[in-house]
């Protein structure tokens, strides 16, 4: 999401989360304010091989509740980062305990990224189990995310994981009736929520409302 009006207008629709993109090379680079959300809707910043610091700033100045690392970020970082995300939500739970202003206690959820074509070598999973709470799979292409096309959900039927995952990569309306057939196999037994993006753009960051709403309605 990238526009005041257009945030609005979309969280009416009650996602279960907004995305903000927080990667300065992109076209939905996301860089003022977050209009006042329903408390059911969870903000989530997407950085790309961003250092920790820059995402420890993003978190603080608007209240993210869920990081996606969609870049190269290894085991390491994810572990680093969610330290250091206990560490920060602890100080300032204490420092503004006294004041008006609400601070989340709750930890930020990590969802990480992997790109898929049609293969992949789901044993490098294991490792970042224990580091994310999501993983998210999207189309392997020449942008990190956007691009726009599916990858090939077979692939999913090897995921050795319970770690639940996002489906993303090129979902809009012409692929309602392949999720329900994707509903109904077990390559979907572990699959927590669909992302969309581009499908349902106007312009990058402004959402075509209707069409998402024909979307939700169709599922």
């Amino acid at each position: 999401m990238k526009y005041k009006d257009n945030i609005t207008e979309v969280a009416q629709l009650q996602p279960d989360y907004l995305g903000f993109i927080f990667y300065e090379k992109s076209s939905r680079f996301f860089d003022r304010d977050i209009p006042e959300l329903p408390r059911s809707i969870k903000k989530v910043g997407v950085f790309v091989n961003a250092s920790i610091p820059y995402i420890l700033e993003k978190i603080k100045n608007y209240n993210l509740q869920v990081i996606q690392l969609h870049g190269e970020e290894s085991v390491s970082f994810c572990a680093e980062l969610k330290l250091m995300c206990h560490t920060e939500r602890s100080l300032s739970a204490n420092e503004e305990s006294n004041n008006e202003i609400h601070v989340s206690s709750e930890m930020p959820e990590v969802i990480k990224v992997f790109s898929i074509k049609d293969k992949f070598d789901f044993s490098i999973l294991k490792p970042f189990e224990e580091v994310c709470d999501y993983f998210l799979f999207d189309t392997k292409g020449k942008l990190p995310g956007g691009n726009g096309y599916t990858f090939n959900w077979d692939a999913l039927k090897e995921y050795p994981s319970t770690k639940p995952f996002f489906l993303s990569g090129g979902i809009g309306l012409n692929e309602t009736e392949k999720l329900k057939d994707f509903k109904n196999t077990d390559a979907s037994k572990y699959c927590y929520a669909v992302d969309v993006n581009s499908k349902f753009e106007i312009e990058p960051g402004l959402k075509n409302n209707k069409e998402l709403k024909t979307f939700k309605n169709e599922l």
